[in-house]
């Protein structure tokens, strides 16, 4: 495993500290960071290791499984989570016991926040463990778990690129230390565009003519999706609708899909209610997501891929160009939804590691920006607008995380 300068400082300091926050933009490669961490663990000539990987939700915490288990082979594998998975998975204690009691060797536990408190339960030993997505663990229900194994293991570690802090009372946030511990590694966005590693988003408020007050939501917002997308002119684009309702009106009551195809574009979409659709059909997770993936690698496939909240965060997805925000979102939202587009283009990718192309040298890139693109109209999205670019001055400007703040 060859690591970047930022993810070798980050694991040298995790080795000098058994608890804190590696603070790292979307696209920076934190899962290296724990898997190169956990493969030192294992090696190290301790005794039986057990680590456990907590994510955010059970999509990703398959993918994190399969990203750690294609350097790490010399450890047995369970899952804590109500998902369907390969690998022996439970949420019962007792067996979740039985197997950790009866599993010789170095063990590897992946679970969600959710179902962080079974694991509590058992009061098994932890040597090692890791928070992905750690601002989700500031949550009511999530916290006690939390707070448990950040006493109780040997090793913990919260990685974010958003990190949420509390100035209230009562309510947790990062910024208690005694918990989450301080910050031992901060990798600022500049760094890893100079470096190579991600893109700079550009942000641009598209100004739509007024809207007639006769005019059906629905077709509204076909019209304003369909003449973005054509002066946005990307071909891999996200779409944040602002709820569920919003996408299924868009395919069942507008003409959205017809002027999708007569344009090229093959269209996804996936919520919690509809489940995930690839043009006009149904298809189960596994292969939505394999799609989106083999989609975003063809530099000739035209589409695009709405959702309301479940693409946000964690899910690795390549290729991506533009984002258009048909909603606001808190700062955590809006980081993470930009973190989808300012991944390298695979080509730019390859030229950088062979030497033909410099690093940084944006303007010679096959895809030089990462766009986020705000529809404005009859003053809709102007104040959207204008906390996007807050949060990308602040992360890619000033090089600091997007920190969010509860205050009561």
């Amino acid at each position: 495993m060859i690591l970047r300068p930022h993810q070798q400082r980050a694991v040298e300091l995790m080795q000098l500290h058994r608890k804190g926050q590696i603070l790292v933009p979307t696209g920076g490669g934190k899962t290296l960071k724990m898997i190169k961490d956990a493969m030192l663990q294992f090696h190290c000539g301790y005794s039986e290791q057990t680590i456990v990987i907590v994510a955010p939700r059970i999509l990703l915490a398959e993918q994190l499984c399969s990203e750690f288990l294609e350097f790490i082979t010399n450890a047995s594998v369970m899952h804590i989570h109500s998902g369907e998975t390969h690998h022996f998975s439970s949420t019962k204690p007792q067996e979740i016991v039985d197997w950790v009691v009866n599993t010789r060797g170095h063990k590897l536990i992946f679970t969600t926040y959710h179902s962080l408190e079974r694991l509590q339960q058992t009061r098994l030993p932890v040597n090692t463990i890791y928070f992905d997505e750690a601002h989700n663990s500031v949550q009511r229900n999530f916290f006690p778990a939390t707070e448990y194994f950040s006493h109780k293991a040997d090793r913990c570690y919260f990685f974010t690129a958003t990190p949420k802090h509390s100035l209230a009372v009562g309510k947790p946030g990062m910024n208690d230390v005694e918990v989450y511990g301080q910050v031992i590694c901060n990798v600022p966005a500049p760094e890893l565009v100079e470096g190579g590693y991600i893109l700079p988003p550009k942000v641009l408020a598209k100004q739509l003519p007024m809207v007639k007050s006769g005019k059906i939501p629905a077709d509204r917002d076909c019209d304003n999706l369909i003449e973005t997308l054509d002066e946005c002119g990307k071909d891999k684009v996200l779409i944040c609708a602002k709820a569920t309702k919003q996408i299924t009106a868009l395919m069942s009551e507008t003409d959205f899909i017809q002027q999708l195809q007569d344009r090229g574009f093959s269209y996804l979409y996936i919520t919690a209610k509809t489940g995930a659709i690839i043009n006009g059909q149904k298809v189960n997770r596994e292969v939505f997501f394999e799609t989106l993936s083999a989609w975003g690698k063809d530099d000739n496939k035209k589409f695009v891929v709405l959702h309301h909240s479940i693409l946000s965060e964690g899910i690795n997805v390549s290729g991506l160009e533009g984002v258009i925000f048909m909603r606001s979102m808190d700062y955590i939202g809006i980081s993470q939804t930009i973190g989808r587009v300012i991944r390298m283009h695979h080509d730019d990718a390859a030229r950088i590691r062979s030497g033909e192309l410099i690093p940084g040298d944006v303007d010679n890139y096959t895809k030089s920006f990462g766009l986020v693109v705000v529809p404005v109209f009859n003053k809709v999205g102007i104040s959207t607008h204008q906390k996007i670019q807050a949060v990308v001055d602040t992360i890619f400007q000033q090089g600091q995380p997007a920190i969010s703040v509860v205050k009561r």
